[in-house]
């Protein structure tokens, strides 16, 4: 199926890590122009480029998504390189480590995972809906698309990651309020949330490395699998679409193998062994 992505342009915060790169590998290869942001990683990301065929539709740049200031710079060069931005996915975000308890929570930890996950994701979405408010609609009817990252720590929570667990539960109201906001600069544009479960990335590996944790983590699956970068990339990839998606916008989009908030499998029935394989397989 012809997604209508090619000639696209999509802005993606979070480039250099596991869902951010796999976004822009699907983008790619559905022929859109993109804007890869990065912020501490900006060198590991343009070596990555370097080896890609699609590197010149690529326009990349630096910066904290913490700087509202400079997240709508790099928005209005995006747009100046090439008209328009048709498809923006807020991924940029922080897992921090260590397992703490609210009550010995530092004051620091907490303001930093609210400002790049919230507050970022918030200044992204307003440089984006600020240059479709300045270019307008499209004149095919290919709506805009606004994809948030979240993460089921905002639906079931997450013991001693509170401050994660708020800054991806926050963006629901961000979602449903975008969502009817946007189509006052474009009528056929859409919002809509991804919440990834426990996906195999550079940020979650440390925790998936410890004896027993993807037994315990999937045995609250229906699939009993671990993600992918490219299967929360092909969801958004879906989202995006203006024509496969046209009609879906609020929606918060689940891609956890059917996790839910319980134990679905004694113990002894998750086999680890099956779950790395898959990993591996297309």
């Amino acid at each position: 199926m012809d997604l209508a992505l090619a000639g696209k342009t999509v802005w993606i915060t979070g480039a250099s890590g596991g869902i951010g790169r796999a976004l822009a590998e699907a983008f790619a290869d559905e022929g859109a122009n993109l804007c890869l942001h990065a912020n501490t990683a900006l060198e590991p990301t343009r070596e990555w480029l370097e080896e890609k065929p699609w590197k010149e539709r690529v326009q990349l740049h630096a910066v904290d998504v913490r700087d509202a200031a400079g997240v709508e710079r790099a928005a209005l060069e995006l747009a100046e390189r090439f008209g328009r931005i048709d498809v923006c996915v807020a991924n940029a975000g922080i897992w921090p480590q260590g397992n703490v308890g609210l009550h010995a929570l530092d004051t620091e930890r907490v303001r930093e995972t609210i400002e790049v996950n919230l507050l970022g994701a918030l200044w992204t979405a307003r440089a984006f809906l600020k240059v479709l408010a300045d270019k307008g609609p499209r004149a095919d009817g290919h709506g805009a698309a606004l994809l948030f990252t979240g993460s089921t720590a905002g639906r079931f929570g997450e013991k001693y990651h509170v401050d994660y667990a708020a800054s991806k539960a926050a963006l629901v109201g961000v979602l449903l309020s975008l969502k009817n906001e946007i189509v006052e600069l474009d009528p056929h544009a859409r919002v809509n949330l991804v919440e990834p479960g426990w996906t195999v990335t550079r940020m979650a590996r440390p925790v998936m490395d410890v004896p027993g944790a993807i037994e315990r983590v999937t045995r609250t699956m229906a699939l009993r699998q671990l993600a992918r970068a490219k299967d929360i990339a092909r969801t958004m990839l879906w989202l995006a679409s203006p024509v496969a998606s046209s009609h879906i916008t609020g929606q918060t989009v689940t891609c956890a193998g059917g996790m839910e908030g319980r134990l679905l499998w004694d113990e002894g029935q998750v086999d680890r062994e099956e779950i790395l394989r898959r990993l591996e397989r297309d």
